[in-house]
């Protein structure tokens, strides 16, 4: 799975949990900085409060970011991405009709689909979640052309973060640096007993022996259920997640958006915290983050702008992720460079695979080639997102 919603994502995504310090205050938040971003938005929607923003790109196309990414006011990137650019790995989505992880529940026998990344349904009855994640478990999957981009971006120091809803750890599989990423709804990579006394820490490989004997994972000490460090819904997100966005969206120099339907919060009000003359593309199936003045200006929604005539920064290019990316590669002059990445790194996970190193599901992944690594959790539909709270 990719990116399960993370659990506490999804409008009424309760991202508290009283085992958890950060469930009722987001760490690193600030008075301060919610008064910017409040500034921000009556700037922005109603033309409020300070100069009107400056108009950093030569036109609101994909040619238009090239050009501004290749210049030097852009020294800093960061990415939002969600199930969507997991998809072609063979990852499906959370909520697309038909085709989506909510969509084909049914043998599960649960009272509604979300329910199965519910924590506290979990704590009452986690055979399900197990059941389900021994079909999508890691390491059967390799990453996408999308992860690769990124990796390219590191590699030339214009990455300053990759936030990922995905909880398929496809990023670390692809060689981002662990500083780089922030898995925003958890990961499949390690896990914890839930026992509050306890708080036992387990690897990938622990669970994975566990999940593959069909048994629910028991902590050694305490023989309490033990649960992969996904965001289930009614869980907060990792700390590290309120710690680094404060800095984070103050340097941002381009918000590149990939793969998400922007419907789990706190996750899709990220697009809001960036400067206002920050461009901001959006790489998706369809266009998302939209709302209405009103909306923006009550804090709901992401206030992306494409199409009216107030549009200074907002660029949607519209298909499969994959496509977006090598399609920007290719005004960036990067196209060869990464489609040779995606080769040799792919070569290599089948090489390991062939020689048996590292489980047939899995193992730790090692940045630049290695390891094949799960999947995520719940997700958004519509193709675009991976993330572990429903």
């Amino acid at each position: 799975m990719a990116e399960p919603e993370a659990p506490g994502a999804c409008g009424d995504e309760a991202e508290q949990d009283a085992e958890s310090p950060t469930s009722d205050t987001e760490p690193g938040a600030s008075g301060d900085s919610d008064m910017e971003l409040l500034r921000n938005l009556l700037s922005r929607t109603l033309g409020l409060g300070g100069e009107k923003p400056e108009k950093v790109l030569e036109e609101l196309t994909l040619e238009g970011v090239s050009r501004f990414l290749q210049s030097d006011r852009c020294k800093n990137i960061v990415c939002m991405v969600g199930a969507g650019i997991s998809t072609s790995a063979g990852i499906p989505d959370f909520r697309s009709p038909g085709t989506g992880l909510y969509a084909n529940l049914q043998s599960y026998d649960l009272p509604y689909p979300e329910a199965i990344f519910e924590i506290s349904f979990f704590k009452q009855n986690p055979e399900p979640f197990f059941a389900l994640a021994r079909e999508l478990y890691p390491g059967q999957f390799k990453p996408t052309v999308c992860h690769y981009f990124m990796r390219l971006l590191q590699e030339k120091g214009l990455l300053l973060r990759c936030y990922t809803q995905n909880i398929d750890t496809l990023e670390r599989v692809a060689g981002l640096e662990p500083e780089r990423l922030v898995e925003a709804h958890g990961t499949f990579f390690s896990s914890h007993c839930l026992r509050p006394g306890c708080r036992q820490h387990y690897g990938l490989r622990w669970m994975e022996e566990r999940i593959f004997s069909s048994l629910v994972p028991r902590c050694e000490k305490c023989q309490s259920v033990v649960k992969p460090d996904i965001v289930f819904f009614g869980e907060s997100l990792p700390s590290r997640f309120f710690t680094l966005l404060q800095s984070d969206f103050q340097k941002v120099d381009l918000l590149i958006i990939m793969g998400t339907s922007l419907q789990v919060q706190p996750f899709a009000s990220l697009v809001s915290r960036v400067p206002t003359n920050t461009p901001r593309l959006l790489i998706n199936k369809e266009k998302t983050g939209q709302s209405d003045p009103l909306m923006s200006l009550m804090g709901f929604g992401c206030g992306m702008d494409f199409d009216s005539e107030k549009a200074y920064r907002d660029v949607a290019w519209l298909g499969e992720c994959d496509a977006g990316c090598l399609a920007l590669a290719d005004l960036l002059g990067w196209k060869k460079e990464l489609e040779e990445l995606v080769k040799k790194e792919h070569a290599a996970i089948d090489a390991k695979a062939r020689g048996g190193r590292g489980k047939a599901r899995g193992g730790p992944p090692e940045p630049g080639g290695g390891g094949h690594e799960a999947r995520g959790g719940p997700s958004e539909a519509g193709g675009s997102s991976h993330d572990p709270t429903p």
